[in-house]
């Protein structure tokens, strides 16, 4: 099984990260893809990417971050992106209008170049949504990426019925076993398996069964469960379609 996206980096797994990956690994979740939320923590992930075999990263400028993007980030990001075949692909990027940690316009605007930085580079993308898919969605249309997944989404199926028609891949998370999330679970009813890919989005995100814990990676495991219950199929079934499609993705 592999998780597609947490944030390794992120300073909750500071004093375990051997014993996360541990953990991970005894319940069968042998790869994980660690997300970038800044070219700083780009750096971050990049060394636990090189230090575990069993981890990847991709790295990006999350849009919480958009407002401090420099002159200079553009190429730095290309040097990161460029510096290691673990780095798989440019991400987590897009719009998020629930915090608005950036302004709109510079959301828009950073997301948009590293669009064409993805583009450019023949990476995939890796996208951040909240409250903004009306925005999103143009965006996308415009600049066509050629690789993109929706990470850790909670669209209802018609706002989103439009990405997977275009080929892309909708994420789930933890969230999608909560007993209030109706419409997460007829979206992943809808969407087909073989674009669908399972990620925790650890630390954060918790399953049901979790909630009120640090979320880790040997936790995707659960969700993977409650896609094989939504979509009454067997839970090996899932593991191999979402193993394909993330290998697939990724290229890895």
């Amino acid at each position: 099984m592999i998780d597609s996206h947490c944030h390794l980096a992120d300073s909750k797994f500071s004093s375990d990260i051997s014993e996360v990956i541990a953990r991970a690994n005894a319940c069968g979740v042998d790869r994980m893809v660690t997300i970038a939320d800044s070219l700083d923590e780009g750096d971050m992930c990049l060394s636990l990417a090189k230090k575990y075999d069993q981890v990847f990263c991709t790295i990006g400028v999350h849009p919480h971050n958009a407002k401090d993007w420099k002159g200079g980030d553009p190429d730095r990001l290309v040097s990161q992106l460029t510096s290691s075949k673990k780095v798989v692909a440019l991400g987590e990027i897009g719009l998020d209008y629930h915090y608005m940690n950036s302004p709109k316009e510079d959301q828009i605007r950073v997301f948009r170049l590293q669009v064409e930085i993805a583009k450019e580079l023949g990476l995939p993308i890796v996208v951040h949504n909240r409250n903004s898919i009306a925005d999103l969605i143009p965006i996308i249309r415009e600049l066509q990426p050629p690789k993109m997944v929706l990470h850790c989404c909670t669209e209802k199926w018609e706002n989103v019925s439009e990405l997977v028609e275009r080929g892309y891949l909708l994420s789930f998370t933890g969230i999608a076993t909560y007993p209030k999330s109706e419409e997460i679970r007829r979206t992943i009813e809808n969407c087909p398996l073989h674009q669908v890919m399972i990620e925790t989005d650890a630390p954060y995100l918790s399953p049901n069964s979790k909630r009120g814990k640090r979320n880790e990676p040997s936790y995707v495991v659960e969700v993977a469960e409650c896609i094989a219950e939504i979509k009454s199929i067997s839970l090996e079934e899932v593991n191999a379609a979402t193993i394909k499609n993330t290998e697939e993705f990724y290229g890895l």
